[in-house]
């Protein structure tokens, strides 16, 4: 007997027939504010490593974004071509971004922090084409790694280098010509096709192509700029990495959608963070929690104010509920709640007029095209206020993993397993309980652990804080706190659950063992790796 299976192109029309799937291009969003506003600023980007900025209206903007097009084209680039982008925060991102998937070309961004180990496999098993990179950034000399790479990368055709001195460097390889490259209609990439692969973070392993395309995306971006109600008179600041998600799809994705100013910022300084915000008239900005707690303590120590700042797209960890309040009492700034993926984008958000009293206890309520469902290991819908699996589907979703169609990544109903753990309150707001491969089970107890680390973030002496099961003979399991302490503060064990006792917490669910990092192991996007604390509390065991 055959398994039912997903059945993408019926998908496709429903997501059509209900009006999320658009088939509206980020090209089509650029011409648009170009014939309506061509001299609106489009970008303005800051780099550490330079006095001032450089600043581009949307006239300046579109022509560069041609330029490159039709250069990549001249390179023998064409339609579903790899383009790979280990770039910071900076113009030279957004323009090659746009230009490739101008020619039809896939976009496959790559954290800059990535060295030989990471990029051999995944520019490798990409066949990228093409690969741009800083002549130097943060020290580090990425086009001499490149070089050395190239040679073992058969397929990698075209090494290209920001600020570089040679033949390949990006002004001479893809700002020379003269010849300018139009948007196509119909689109040389079609809007249901892959229009950029982005590398899951690999927190418990080897990372997958996640596939998007523009009608995902472009999902995505009118979501959020809905739930936010964002207008191309506000300015976004990108200084979350844009080569992951919050800052591709929550920022550049969602400013060009909007006819609205870019910000960059390229390394997360607060002191500067802050100033950029205060003198840009910076409206709106996506990540995670410790920006957030840096912007407000900057502010605090003495920073400028940034008097526009009213939204916060905050996502990546719980979101201490001191923290929502002094950014409303002292920023007057509105902090969401966001849950989301590589694989799902934007799942929920908290819109801003619940944030209040939401934002701190839930991850939000599901976003217009998104589809939530929490299950029982037999599949079953579980009750409101019961902990399950976390399915999801709908607009935002993924196309799959590329080169992976041995990976099951729906159910024949278009389901999405996010391996999360979570529950939805009487109003459908959903709270991530824990991850399925992260749960604590204590003496057959199911630890929260998403609560408890909740609690211990809301310590006077913690900065960061995660909890994961070691093995016991006599439990199964117990739990272990591994937190990093703020400036001049100290922690015992004993003084930990004396706190929990405050808190009123079962005792059962207390952490008994207290490990104290100097630094979190994290991934490029800055996820803790749980698996490696848990492999550290397996191995103090021995």
């Amino acid at each position: 007997m055959n398994t039912p299976r997903f059945d993408a192109a019926a998908h496709a029309r429903a997501m059509r027939e209900q009006g999320f799937w658009r088939d509206t291009t980020y090209d089509d969003f650029l011409m648009r504010t170009v014939a309506a506003t061509p001299d609106k600023l489009a970008v303005v980007a800051y780099r550490t490593d330079r006095e001032g900025t450089q600043e581009f209206t949307y006239r300046a903007f579109a022509d560069l974004v041609a330029r490159v097009a039709a250069s990549l084209r001249g390179l023998g680039v064409g339609p579903g071509d790899i383009v790979a982008l280990q770039v910071p925060n900076w113009w030279e991102f957004v323009v090659t971004v746009l230009a490739a998937n101008r020619i039809g070309a896939v976009v496959n961004p790559l954290m800059p922090i990535f060295r030989e180990r990471e990029l051999s496999y995944m520019l490798g098993f990409a066949q990228a084409k093409v690969l741009v990179v800083p002549r130097l950034f943060r020290g580090f000399d990425h086009e001499a790694m490149a070089r050395e790479l190239q040679p073992g990368l058969p397929q990698l055709r075209h090494v290209i280098v920001i600020d570089g001195q040679g033949d390949n460097s990006f002004d001479k390889m893809l700002l020379s010509g003269t010849d300018r490259l139009a948007p196509s209609q119909p689109p040389l990439l079609a809007p249901d096709a892959m229009a950029v692969m982005m590398f899951t973070s690999g927190t418990t392993g080897s990372p997958k192509g996640v596939m998007h395309s523009t009608n995902t995306l472009v999902a995505n971006s009118h979501s959020l700029a809905e739930r936010f109600g964002l207008t191309a008179d506000d300015v976004l600041l990108a200084c979350s990495p844009l080569g992951h998600m919050t800052g591709y799809a929550a920022v550049l994705n969602l400013s060009l959608s909007i006819g609205a100013t870019m910000v960059l910022q390229d390394i997360w300084e607060v002191k500067r963070g802050v100033t950029i915000m205060a003198d840009e008239g910076v409206t709106y900005s996506a990540a995670s929690t410790p920006f957030l707690s840096d912007i407000v303590e900057t502010v605090a120590a003495g920073a400028p104010r940034p008097q526009r700042l009213r939204s916060f797209l905050c996502g990546g960890a719980p979101i201490p509920p001191v923290l929502i309040e002094r950014a409303a009492r002292e920023l007057g700034l509105t902090v969401c709640s966001l849950f989301g993926m590589t694989e799902s984008l934007s799942c929920t958000l908290t819109e801003p007029s619940r944030a209040h009293d939401k934002s701190a206890t839930t991850d939000g309520r599901a976003l217009e095209g998104v589809g939530l469902k929490v299950v029982d290991n037999e599949g079953k819908e579980c009750p409101r206020g019961t902990t399950g699996r976390l399915l999801t589907s709908g607009a935002q979703m993924f196309l799959g993993y590329f080169k992976r169609p041995d990976i099951e990544t729906f159910d024949d109903e278009g389901w999405f397993d996010t391996g999360d753990l979570a529950y939805m309150d009487d109003e459908g707001y959903l709270r991530i309980n824990g991850r399925t491969k992260d749960v604590l089970i204590r003496g057959g107890e199911n630890v929260p652990v998403v609560e408890i680390e909740a609690l211990l973030y809301q310590h006077p002496g913690v900065a960061v804080a995660a909890l994961v099961g070691y093995p016991d003979a006599r439990l199964g399991e117990r739990g272990c706190a591994f937190v990093t302490l703020r400036p001049g503060a100290s922690l015992t064990l004993a003084q930990l659950q004396a706190y929990m006792a405050q808190c009123k917490v079962a005792k059962t669910y207390w952490p008994e063992r207290l490990e104290i990092l100097q630094d979190m192991p994290r991934t490029p996007a800055g996820k803790i790796q749980k698996f490696k604390l848990r492999e550290m509390a397996a191995g103090e065991q021995k």
